[in-house]
């Protein structure tokens, strides 16, 4: 009798351990296709030491330990963001290819060609903004301005002889609104970002810039460039000094420049959220948000649905202003 007890419980714990052992294989081999796991890489249009390189590097730590897997970032400058965009339209939607993209390659190239090399609405999920740049017009020292007036009216006696950095839509944007505002001639000298840019401009070989302060707020500071005017709304707490271009008597930037997440078109709907929930919370933690405002940075995260709608109205601003400006369609 006991013996047969004995059997039988050897015959239930030899069940009950297959059991468990299949229960394990399945969960390991359902492992590999669990999303991450592997290296997320996010492009971004801009070279290192911009501002959106930047700004993309202080949060891809802690995502990275949000997600578990290393957040890879991803420099693909050039073509005002095209060349960056087109990557990430053509990646697999699987989530690991991201896109961190700007209102230059989706609001201002698709509203600056004639034939534009991607739909925004149609060709990228939206997953998450990340928040709007703050712009400054910046000038070489040897130009004899104080102020906007003054830039304005130097200009004017040197026409054709000023040239100004275009690192970025937004800077060529503000450029030709000014332009038309004063019936100024300049001449645009092209960058692939501020990076390089601000080193031509200190050395003097192009005479204004408009730009964000990642590179330029350093030599501002010691005296290598000055700073007439903020395209913001308001005057920033990083230069309280700096008057607004409303102030300055010019006429105030219709565009936002902003920053947000994308992904291919036909992105998961579970990885789109799994991001955005991360990336929002990433965004919401103080020592995030303070490094990323030193670069005069609005954070301001959202739903997927709200970027949706935003790059919608952002597109359609940006044709507007494309027209209105001036500005050749290439």
């Amino acid at each position: 009798m006991m013996h047969d007890l004995i059997a039988r419980l050897r015959t239930m714990l030899i069940a009950l351990t297959g059991t468990a052992l299949l229960a394990s294989g399945a969960a390991l081999a359902q492992a590999p296709g669990a999303w991450p796991n592997k290296p997320i890489r996010v492009l971004v249009q801009f070279p290192a030491g911009g501002a959106a390189d930047t700004i993309l590097r202080i949060i891809a730590q802690p995502l990275s330990q949000a997600l578990g897997q290393p957040v890879v970032v991803d420099n693909r400058p050039g073509a005002d963001g095209a060349i960056a965009a087109d990557a990430a339209l053509k990646a697999t939607p699987d989530g690991y290819t991201l896109f961190m993209a700007t209102n230059s390659s989706l609001s201002a190239v698709p509203a600056m060609r004639k034939v534009p090399p991607y739909n925004p609405l149609t060709d990228f999920t939206p997953i998450g903004r990340v928040g709007y740049f703050s712009f400054f017009l910046f000038v070489n020292p040897a130009v004899p301005a104080k102020n906007v007036g003054d830039l304005i009216a130097y200009i004017r006696t040197n026409p054709g002889k000023v040239n100004y950095a275009g690192a970025t839509s937004t800077g060529i944007m503000a450029a030709a609104q000014l332009a038309s505002f004063a019936k100024l001639d300049m001449v645009r000298i092209p960058y692939k970002g501020e990076a390089p840019a601000t080193i031509d401009l200190i050395s003097g070989q192009v005479q204004l810039i408009f730009a964000t302060t990642t590179n330029a707020l350093a030599p501002a500071r010691d005296g290598r460039l000055k700073v007439l005017a903020t395209l913001l709304n308001q005057r920033s707490p990083l230069l309280p000094e700096v008057p607004t271009m409303a102030e300055a008597g010019a006429p105030r930037l219709s565009i936002v420049p902003w920053a947000g997440f994308f992904g291919p078109a036909k992105l998961p709907p579970e990885i789109v959220a799994r991001v955005n929930r991360e990336l929002n919370a990433v965004l919401g933690r103080p020592e995030v948000r303070e490094q990323i405002e030193r670069q005069s940075f609005e954070v301001q995260g959202s739903t997927p649905e709200e970027l949706a709608v935003f790059t919608r109205e952002q597109l359609e601003v940006w044709k507007t202003a494309v027209r209105d400006s001036g500005i050749p369609r290439d």
